[in-house]
């Protein structure tokens, strides 16, 4: 193997696979077997973090950089002047296996620039996975990013060996993708993501008969929008996104803000880079609809058709709707109990279970870790200091403000006389 041109490929095509960021391994349970190489858990294996406060990684690269399509947003544009490498199928396994057994990563995330056609490039994707299972025993974490429209038959194959199969949707709606990437279809991606979701639901319903039914694509499949690239809200990004859980099954969806990588006119100007912060509101709201009990148009709608950069979606829902507030947590129901800022899941079932035996007061709630910053002004309990029935919304808002600017001071305060 010619190590320096392995390396020269390497740093290509890892810093073009840097923009897809649909990379987490979580729900995955492949155990290691027959005496083989790696062992993916569910907690998850690209930038994440264990209990124990382990940093796990995967290998991240494309397969190829070179491309057919000139997408306006892609770094790997067929028009952009870049730097262009490929791998071939046995040196990415070999990277992979090498540095498995240097511990430097848990597993392999390999995505592709698609070149001749979608199943040639889908076929060299599959044999990478293949050959890591079936010759090198390798039992790690799979994330094969599927090529748009491809043939079923590959997308079937695939999930075989990959632990997790993901389709970027690229862009939140069809008039945009159509502006940006005009060679593309919708159908190009929905295709894979239907044929995906249908044999994850063959295979539920024949392993309940048949146990020894091959595992297809155990962490599901998951997909990405870039935001920024067009004018998309936050509405319309959200209400796509409900629609790609909702269709497709759809185990995670990802949200990436548009990184400048080239002149165009579609485009937004070269410098304009969507803030980090707005990822994370879309990435709370996500939160918010799929485990709290909130509908789309209740975070967004017409008259509030982008998010609070200011503050977390549910305070901004709560905020608006004061007429629901103060809370009893003590005769509340689950739905509103979730809806109180400052209170998660978790100290939602702790509230339900313990009150079961007595009235809750102030010191039950610290001690079950509510965010009592933020939660006081929205709820009554049984003791009454904290209350204050005669703030409205904006003050509340701007007490809350006021707390975190404070916190954040002390914190750097504290972080700055480590170093006097």
């Amino acid at each position: 193997m010619d190590f320096n041109r392995i390396q020269e490929k390497l740093n290509v095509l890892a810093d073009a696979a840097k923009y897809d960021v649909s990379c987490a391994s979580s729900g995955s349970d492949r155990a290691n077997k027959d005496n083989g190489l790696g062992n993916a858990s569910k907690m998850g294996i690209c930038h994440s973090y264990t209990e124990d406060g382990r940093c796990v990684s995967l290998l991240k690269i494309l397969l190829t950089n070179h491309c057919i399509f000139d997408c306006a947003y892609c770094v790997t544009r067929k028009s952009n002047d870049v730097k262009r490498a490929a791998f071939k199928i046995q040196e990415v396994v070999d990277l992979t296996i090498n540095f498995y057994r240097r511990n430097y990563i848990e597993g392999l995330f390999l995505s592709s620039g698609i070149f001749k056609n979608a199943d040639y490039t889908m076929e060299r994707l599959i044999a990478v996975a293949k050959k890591l299972r079936l010759e090198e025993n390798f039992n790690g974490y799979i994330h094969l990013k599927s090529i748009p429209d491809a043939s079923d038959e590959l997308m079937y194959e695939a999930g075989l060996y990959a632990d997790r199969l993901s389709v970027n949707i690229e862009i939140p709606t069809i008039s945009g993708l159509k502006l940006l990437a005009p060679d593309k279809k919708h159908e190009d991606f929905t295709k894979p993501m239907l044929k995906v979701k249908n044999e994850l639901l063959r295979f539920k319903n024949e392993h309940k008969v048949i146990k020894s039914t091959p595992k297809y694509a155990p962490a599901g499949q998951s997909t990405q929008m870039i935001v920024g690239a067009t004018g998309e809200t936050d509405k319309d990004i959200m209400y796509s996104a409900t629609y790609y859980y909702k269709q497709y099954n759809m185990k995670r969806v990802y949200y990436s803000g548009y990184v400048p990588v080239a002149e165009d006119n579609r485009l937004p100007s070269i410098g304009t880079q969507v803030p980090m912060l707005r990822e994370n509101r879309l990435y709370q709201t996500d939160w918010l609809l799929r485990f709290y009990g909130f509908a789309v148009n209740e975070i967004l709608n017409n008259d509030h058709p982008n998010l609070d950069i200011d503050v977390d979606p549910k305070l901004s829902w709560a905020l608006r709707n004061m007429h629901h507030f103060p809370v009893d947590i003590n005769s509340a129901d689950k739905r509103m109990l979730a809806r109180i800022p400052g209170m998660g899941m978790r100290s939602v079932e702790k509230i339900l279970n313990a009150r079961k035996f007595r009235k809750l007061n102030w010191d039950h709630l610290k001690k079950i870790g509510v965010a009592l910053n933020r939660a006081k002004y929205f709820m009554i309990c049984d003791s009454r200091h904290w209350e204050r029935k005669d703030l409205d919304a904006e003050k509340i808002k701007g007490m809350i403000l006021q707390q975190s600017t404070g916190k954040f001071r002390n914190q750097y305060s504290t972080q700055l006389s480590l170093f006097n």
